[in-house]
């Protein structure tokens, strides 16, 4: 299992804007190795109660809350990583697992027995929280992300475009999927996370864009989306 515990942030900007931003960071940060020159496609799987809890508990801002999803990079890869994230507080805290491609799939189809196979404490947590409150398989959210890291204060700042779900289809390694848009084309997600508090450097950089803070995740900008379609 990995761990990481740190502050998020998460703004809409514009495309523009967030063109600007990438170069500056760009010259001041270490670009991600994944990055390449549309940066690199992040597909998940979230799971969620039968009657959506944890979507309502951060739409309604509970100060402990989690979400769990299954996370991709690609849909010809071989894994994908269990990840639950925990507000805590001022911080977020990220635990993951990588499992094979099959068991993944399993999980995808609502059977969690796989987890069991595995060593690591996580996994037992997982099996249990999932299987006793019944979690299912919701939506899958897509976007392109590009990431400069900062090794002070662990500070990863990222740029996602192009978001997009499903809610009709949970295969995570299908090739084709029948996405709708999260956001509009001309707006992006800009997420700061760091330990402890933003360099000044950075923090100017920011201040250069105009940015409104987002308190929700894509995975609830993406339900939000299906229901209001629905409504």
């Amino acid at each position: 299992m990995n761990e990481v515990s740190r502050q998020e942030k998460k703004y809409a900007i514009n495309i523009a804007d967030g063109v600007s931003l990438r170069s500056r960071l760009g010259a001041v940060m270490h670009a991600d190795t994944h990055n390449g020159a549309q940066g690199y496609v992040i597909r998940s799987l979230y799971f969620d109660t039968p009657d959506d809890q944890d979507f309502h508990e951060k739409i309604d801002g509970m100060e402990l809350r989690r979400k769990i999803r299954l996370r991709t990079y690609s849909p010809r890869s071989d894994f994908a990583m269990l990840e639950m994230k925990q507000k805590e507080g001022p911080y977020q805290r990220k635990r993951s697992l990588r499992l094979g491609r099959e068991d993944a799939e399993r999980l995808c189809r609502g059977d969690y027995r796989p987890l069991q196979s595995y060593a690591d404490p996580f996994a037992a947590e997982c099996y249990g929280l999932m299987h006793c409150r019944c979690y299912r398989p919701k939506a899958v959210v897509e976007y392109h992300r590009q990431a400069y890291v900062a090794r002070e204060n662990h500070i990863r700042i990222t740029l996602d475009s192009q978001i997009v779900a499903t809610e009709s289809d949970h295969s995570l390694f299908s090739e084709r999927l029948p996405m709708y848009a999260v956001m509009d084309p001309f707006h992006m997600v800009l997420e700061v996370k760091y330990n402890g508090f933003l360099l000044s450097y950075l923090k100017d950089l920011l201040d250069m864009v105009e940015r409104s803070e987002l308190s929700v995740s894509k995975y609830c900008l993406a339900r939000s989306v299906s229901k209001s379609l629905q409504g």
